[in-house]
């Protein structure tokens, strides 16, 4: 007959629950035909019995002594004279033995008789086994006297103590005064020690970690202490005017914001306004990109703001800026750690830093924009009934596709080459070709200037047209802030920048161009 499989209930290995019949553990496959029968639950020794056949210990012989405890294989209690050690006392077998080769020796060492008070003869009344007879009664134990009790001495000439004085109570141990409570670190005006060492005054240019607050942050915005990254300036930045406003936010995938902006107003030689914004975005394939777009931005404005005020046409003062800001750009190829290195190098301009540019003036009723890259700006008329208008065109392998009549845009903007940019600022770039365009709308509207990290996410002029606020005239910085967002909740691939500079419609005679 085939001996049954040992069904463990639960998988040796990562017990998992069995069922009854699997051969393999359903969690972790083991083997279950490899689990070890158990072992038959049998005593090793018989108990209540001697050791190795050995008989049972003899009643130790002589006045005085007791019995042992024991069990005896067979036969009556013994039936000696009371008080006495008789022949029945001493008749019995030998002591149990743990060392068999000790017993066939006749050693006397390891006797452990087997003990078992049932088996004890009741010692006669009288006998030295107990002192008192039937109704004798069992004197009390003596009573202990109490802790710091006085005994009486016995008095002299007498065998009587004397009587027993009044206790002595001992003295109550003093009150001791509660231990003062400390206050908690800080608090009081008390400084907190930790707090005091972790604040200390970092050396003259450098700054704590946020996270740690014990370790200086370097020039690449790390702890030196942690390593963590600390919150740069630009991860998010809004700037709003009267008349325009920007919103730059560094995105859900990159580490830090590459892109920038500038916003300005100033007025005209007749007093007239002349709002300005400018959007830059880093290439990251780049070095420093975000130190090319800071610089750009700035330049930019800043010869927009010395132009305008002198009567420079604004699609000319938007060339001058372009050309400046390249200029600008062009010179952090030279300014680094290893500038001098790099003035010797004949490839020193590859790899330069570098990015994109687009910029709008609304100025005597004209509407200007400039731009370098793949950076762009979209015309939204107030009046949502009216057709909505990409203003810019890019500086992209796609575009020059689509311009050579090779593949239409759906086709173009698939490809994975769609995004390369064939024009942009910076020392590497083939030749600067800045890109100008004055419009003159005949209603009030506004205009987005905004970074690809947008318009990925609303290519199409009525994309665009669709996510811009109703009220983006009268709340230029809120329709910023949408778009940003419309942005993130898209996936917030790319650093997003939005500038939203509103455009009125100057009525006939006023204002000059």
């Amino acid at each position: 007959m085939m001996s049954q499989r040992h069904q463990p209930s639960a998988c040796p290995s990562c017990e998992e629950p069995l069922e009854s019949g699997d051969l393999f553990c359903g969690a972790c496959g083991y083997d279950l035909s490899a689990v070890p029968p158990l072992p038959e639950d049998r005593p090793t020794v018989v108990m209540g019995s001697p050791v190795g056949g050995a008989a049972w210990p003899a009643d130790p012989a002589g006045p005085g002594r007791e019995q042992p405890f024991g069990d005896r294989p067979s036969g009556p209690p013994a039936t000696g004279a009371p008080g006495t050690a008789g022949p029945a006392s001493t008749a019995g077998a030998a002591a149990v033995r743990f060392d068999a080769r000790a017993a066939e020796a006749g050693a006397g060492d390891f006797e452990l008789p087997a003990p078992d008070p049932a088996a004890r003869p009741a010692p006669a009344p009288g006998t030295a086994g107990e002192p008192w007879g039937p109704g004798t009664p069992v004197p009390p134990p003596a009573a202990r006297p109490a802790p710091h009790a006085h005994v009486p001495e016995p008095q002299a000439g007498t065998g009587t103590p004397a009587a027993p004085a009044a206790p002595v109570e001992p003295p109550p141990a003093p009150v001791q005064p509660p231990a003062p409570v400390e206050p908690p670190p800080g608090a009081g005006g008390v400084p907190d020690p930790r707090a005091v060492e972790h604040t200390a005054t970092p050396p003259a240019g450098t700054r704590l970690c946020v996270a740690c607050r014990a370790g200086h942050v370097d020039r690449d915005g790390y702890c030196e202490n942690c390593g963590h990254a600390q919150p740069r300036e630009r991860d998010h930045m809004e700037e709003e005017l009267g008349a325009v406003a920007a919103v730059s936010d560094r995105g859900l995938r990159h580490h830090r914001n590459e892109d920038a902006f500038a916003v300005s107003s100033t007025a005209l030689p007749d007093g007239s306004p002349a709002v300005v914004a400018i959007v830059c975005d880093g290439v990251s394939s780049a070095t420093r990109p975000d130190e090319a777009s800071a610089a750009a931005a700035a330049a930019a404005n800043e010869s927009l703001l010395a132009a305008l005020p002198r009567g420079t046409h604004p699609q000319t003062a938007m060339y001058d800026a372009i050309v400046a800001a390249s200029e600008a750009v062009n010179a952090l190829a030279g300014d680094g750690d290893d500038g001098d290195a790099m003035e010797h190098d004949p490839h020193h301009h590859r790899n330069a830093p570098a990015c994109t540019l687009v910029g709008a003036v609304v100025a005597g009723g004209l509407l200007v924009v400039g731009w370098v890259g793949d950076s762009r700006a979209y015309w939204v008329p107030d009046d949502r009934s009216g057709p909505p208008a990409r203003l810019t065109e890019d500086d992209s392998w796609a575009a020059q596709m689509v311009a050579a009549g090779l593949m239409n845009e759906a086709e173009a903007y698939a490809d994975e080459r769609a995004h390369a940019i064939t024009g942009w600022l910076g020392a590497d770039a083939y030749e600067l070709e800045p890109h100008t365009a004055a419009f003159k709308p005949d209603r009030p509207g506004v205009v987005v200037v905004c970074t690809d990290g947008l318009w990925n996410y609303a290519e199409g002029a009525t994309d665009m047209a669709r996510v811009v606020p109703p009220d983006a005239a009268r709340r230029p910085l809120h329709s910023a802030q949408v778009l940003v967002g419309h942005a993130l909740d898209g996936g917030g691939h790319d650093n997003v920048t939005v500038a939203v500079l509103p455009f009125a419609v100057v009525p006939a005679g006023a204002g000059s161009a």
